[in-house]
């Protein structure tokens, strides 16, 4: 048996399609294994069946990558808010749970690799500096190494200079590759630096594959990966650096600077926003042709999500997701049905030209985000290890209320 190819970056270089994972916090605080609001991965310690189980959906569908469930898992958030995972299971623990199952999953597949995982800290939104949000960072970064992990991802930052620190720390780490990503949209980030100015950083900071996560829907996020592409061709290192998009499974399309979060869906009614297998196909093809070459999900984005963006490009990976044979490219099961209304559906022409309704009469077409705007070094960002306060509460649903009252 030929040894397994875990080196991400010459993969990459052979011009392989890297199909990534999905959303790992949405989907298990749905199954009741995470708690909505701190967003921490004690699962992995707590339910490590589930974490394992959803690693496998996910490879089974066709992920190329087991990102290690390390979302959120530095100290420092781990104890935010009145949070108890930091005292039950540590930073190392959570960590070190985590390396173990998304190892486990990959070595069931072929040449399936593993990706630690980091992202912004309240430290950092704390103002702390340079070194204070480093060394949080550091502490997971240590545990990768031990672990064995085959390269880092940096995701999830809404300012480009936390990401530059994070990329440096995964370097000074010993790390080899390094794939970095900004959960931005079109506008940029938090301190109004550009897309383009972003992976220019980025990139300029080491990062051997860049992009953008989360916030955003498929066709938002290759927005701004079309800036991306063009920060890098301006930079002239388009041909040094790879690109990856791993965004929200979500329609996003009158989100905010902020994104999803900004959302009065945010987090509970999420669903009628849900992409379709079809939306999904459509975007894996869009990010293909643009000249992406990671491509993956973050949050809501479920296995047949990975399987439709798989599918799609089966012919460029030389493969097709285990179970192929049941999910026709062009709905073709569909003739096998007893209803000849829907015998009709068994066509992809169908269903790429159906617009796609709600589904709950009477629904807005679109909500209104409130756009709160707060950043970092903003005193509602402060890291607090006390539980919130009723008082606090009261006097976030005043404002709540006000901003309401603005945009309608």
């Amino acid at each position: 048996m030929a040894a397994a190819n875990r080196d991400i970056l010459a993969r990459l270089g052979a011009g392989e399609v890297i199909i990534g994972d999905g959303g790992f916090v949405f989907e298990l605080e749905k199954r009741g294994y995470v708690k909505a609001g701190p967003w921490t991965p004690e699962a992995a310690v707590e339910h490590p069946d589930a974490v394992l189980g959803l690693h496998r959906e996910f490879m089974r569908a066709g992920s190329d990558v087991m990102q290690t469930f390390t979302f959120y898992a530095s100290d420092d958030k781990l104890k935010n808010r009145g949070n108890e995972a930091s005292a039950n299971h540590t930073c190392k623990g959570i960590n070190e749970a985590a390396c173990e199952l998304a190892r486990k999953a990959a070595n069931e597949g072929q040449n399936v690799m593993v990706a630690g995982g980091i992202c912004q800290t309240p430290t950092y939104l704390n103002g702390a500096g340079k070194q204070a949000a480093i060394a949080i960072l550091d502490q997971q970064l240590q545990v990768f190494k031990a672990q064995g992990v085959d390269f880092m991802i940096v995701e999830y930052f809404e300012h480009i200079e936390e990401c530059e620190w994070a990329i440096e720390a995964c370097f000074a780490a010993g790390f080899k590759a390094v794939a970095a990503n900004m959960c931005i949209g079109p506008e940029g980030d938090l301190h109004g630096n550009s897309v383009e100015v972003c992976a220019q950083r980025m990139a300029a900071a080491g990062a051997q594959i860049v992009g953008v996560n989360c916030h955003y829907d498929p066709f938002v996020s290759l927005e701004a990966m079309k800036k991306v592409k063009k920060g890098l061709q301006d930079a002239g290192v388009y041909d040094k650096v790879y690109m990856m998009v791993q965004p929200l499974a979500y329609m996003t399309p009158d989100a905010g600077k902020q994104g999803f979060i900004d959302l009065p869906e945010f987090p509970f009614a999420l669903e009628p926003r849900i992409c379709t297998r079809w939306e999904m196909a459509r975007f894996a093809r869009e990010a293909y042709d643009l000249g992406v070459r990671y491509i993956g999900g973050c949050c809501g984005f479920q296995a047949y999500h990975i399987r439709a963006c798989s599918d799609e490009l089966s012919e460029e990976r030389g493969r097709r997701p285990a179970g192929g044979e049941k999910w026709l490219k062009n709905a073709g099961g569909l003739a096998m049905h007893t209803k000849p209304w829907v015998r009709s559906r068994a066509s992809g022409e169908y269903w790429n030209n159906l617009k796609y309704a709600s589904g709950r009469p009477g629904c807005p077409c679109t909500s209104k985000p409130m756009n709160w705007g707060v950043t970092q070094g903003d005193a509602l960002l402060c890291q607090a290890p006390e539980a919130t306060t009723e008082k606090e509460i009261e006097s976030l649903v005043e404002m709540r209320a006000q901003k309401v009252a603005r945009v309608n």
